[in-house]
């Protein structure tokens, strides 16, 4: 009985040591990225902010971008990226 216990205890603590392993991992990568968020001038209809993405997203570096045209030419880009693969010149 003690020994079913004590393994029940053992994995238990193992499940919680590989929780906490991954969550330190994830935000060992996540220190390890940058987000900017860019003003984009001259945006014209819906599809700019679909076609700035897709290209946003060819850059070697970039993990996430999101595009959004708010009217009237203007509207905006929102890119995470690793600063050891790309800047934000590089984005622009």
């Amino acid at each position: 009985m003690f020994r079913n216990i004590l393994l029940a205890a053992l994995l238990g603590l193992s499940g919680f040591t590989l929780a906490l392993s991954t969550n330190v991992a994830a935000a060992a990568e996540q220190a390890q990225t940058r987000t900017v968020t860019l003003d984009v001038e001259n945006m014209t209809c819906n599809m700019c902010p679909i076609t700035m993405r897709k290209a946003l997203e060819k850059v070697p570096g970039v993990i996430e971008a999101e595009a959004k045209y708010e009217g009237d030419g203007v509207g905006w880009a929102k890119v995470t990226f690793d600063p050891d693969k790309t800047d934000v010149e590089a984005l622009t």
